[in-house]
């Protein structure tokens, strides 16, 4: 059967979403509708926490509620192939659904690693689905021995979580030297590594599971060091691949990083009636422009305002010309947030840098409740003083401090700018004033030039 609707938006992830959202704002005399091939989302984030934390799973349910309110079409199918000549969508349903303009917000995949037995049950990649994640919660409720596969966000938050269940072993693989490897210089991520073993985690760095062991289900593992584990319940939290097959058949450009390749405003590079966003879309570093595997929530969210609002027209000017790569995370209390560059990514590029740090604590003074160590990093470039990354830790407070580090980067604010930051401060809310860690890291920074 054929259907029409001004804008088609395929994905009902939180990209989707907020596009949605965002162009039914910006062209109201407009249809928009919405394709989700699942039934029930998720909110990305909240996944790890749907097996500890939260009293119910569906807590976590990413809610289609305000697209129905705003006027907005959903549609439960699936995608199957887009013809660009014609402007239409042929889904599993038999239908086509003509567009105007088209959003593809199609997600990504978890990455299944090639190891022996990983086709056993007991094994879970993270599927962004309420319904296969409630069989997994089901299924773990009885398991002894987990283990976690992968020591980025994804894996540390499970292994956290994990942790909190009573008569459960809990051990965390990491292949790299370090957790958060890609994210954190070293000192933060001995940080984390420290935060898990504290809560009883078994953190193993610089080893890979090479085989998964047992009859249909997985029993033990056996590591590159030749050593053999108990795992009754794998988490495999190794990252995941942009859905690019759609896009490819079409003919749509694909980036070096794997997704579909993207103007600054979200639009496709072969078709401009068709926009890319959110894990599906090729992201390009801020200050390098080298396309980066970043899939956040955060991210992509952003890129959906953009593409909402330049659907029809260029409204919303981006000034910002890349993907700013800024992250936090939360560890059993401890709160780790990262942007822009690393320390050592900013030498592994050739940057010439001057790094400033300090340690404090998150209240004033430090002997009131609740207080926590606070540790600041940021990097500049030496000679133009322009901050280029920056990374924190510390208590609840700090959670915020990475923001003003990603406003800092998005309008390249010198170490000067940052040394004479006009603030707001309260001793049960932040660091003193007089030793406000952003600032006095700034300070330190151009001591050093």
């Amino acid at each position: 059967m054929d259907k029409r609707t001004d804008i088609l938006i395929l994905g009902g992830g939180p990209a989707g979403v907020v596009c949605a959202v965002t162009a039914r704002k910006y062209y109201p005399s407009k249809t928009v509708t919405v394709m989700k091939d699942i039934k029930d989302g998720v909110i990305p984030c909240g996944i790890p926490y749907m097996f500890t934390s939260l009293n119910s799973p569906d807590e976590n349910k990413l809610g289609m509620t305000p697209l129905e309110k705003n006027g907005i079409f959903i549609i439960n199918d699936k995608a199957l192939r887009i013809d660009r000549e014609n402007k239409y969508v042929f889904t599993q349903k038999n239908d086509k659904y003509f567009y105007e303009k088209l959003v593809l917000a199609v997600g990504s995949t978890p990455v299944i690693l090639p190891i022996k037995g990983i086709e056993k049950k007991g094994v879970y990649p993270i599927h962004k689905e309420m319904g296969y994640l409630k069989t997994v919660l089901e299924e773990i409720r009885d398991c002894r021995n987990l283990l976690v596969i992968g020591g980025g966000f994804i894996g540390v938050e499970f292994a956290d979580e994990l942790s909190k269940r009573e008569g459960v072993k809990v051990t965390l693989v990491e292949m790299l030297p370090n957790l958060l490897a890609n994210s954190f210089d070293e000192e933060f991520s001995r940080l984390a590594d420290a935060k898990l073993r504290e809560k009883g985690v078994n953190v193993l760095t610089n080893v890979r599971v090479e085989e998964m062991i047992g009859g249909k289900r997985v029993e033990k593992v056996r590591l590159s060091n030749g050593k053999e584990l108990p795992a009754d319940g794998i988490i495999l939290g190794v990252g995941s691949k942009p859905n690019i097959a759609l896009a490819q058949e079409a003919g749509l450009e694909i980036g070096r990083c794997k997704g579909v390749l993207v103007d600054e405003y979200t639009r496709t590079t072969v078709d401009g009636d068709i926009f890319a966003i959110g894990d599906c879309a090729c992201k390009r570093d801020f200050y390098t422009r080298k396309g980066i595997p970043v899939m956040l929530a955060s991210t992509a969210t952003a890129e959906a305002r953009i593409a909402g609002s330049n659907l029809y027209q260029i409204k919303v000017v981006r000034e910002n010309k890349g993907t700013i790569t800024i992250y936090s995370t939360y560890i059993d209390g401890l709160v780790l947030g990262s942007a822009g560059l690393t320390e050592k990514s900013a030498r592994d590029e050739g940057f010439e840098i001057v790094v400033g740090s300090v340690n404090g604590v998150d209240k004033h003074p430090g002997t009131l409740p609740g207080t926590s160590k606070a540790k600041v990093k940021l990097i500049f470039s030496k000679q133009s003083g322009i901050i280029l990354g920056g990374q924190v830790s510390g208590g609840m407070s700090c959670a915020q401090l990475i923001n003003v580090v990603g406003i800092a980067i998005q309008k390249r604010m010198s170490s000067t700018e940052l040394e004479t930051l006009q603030i707001a401060t309260h001793p049960y809310l932040t660091s003193a004033p007089t030793m406000y860690p952003i600032i006095q890291a700034a300070q330190d920074a151009n001591g050093k030039m």
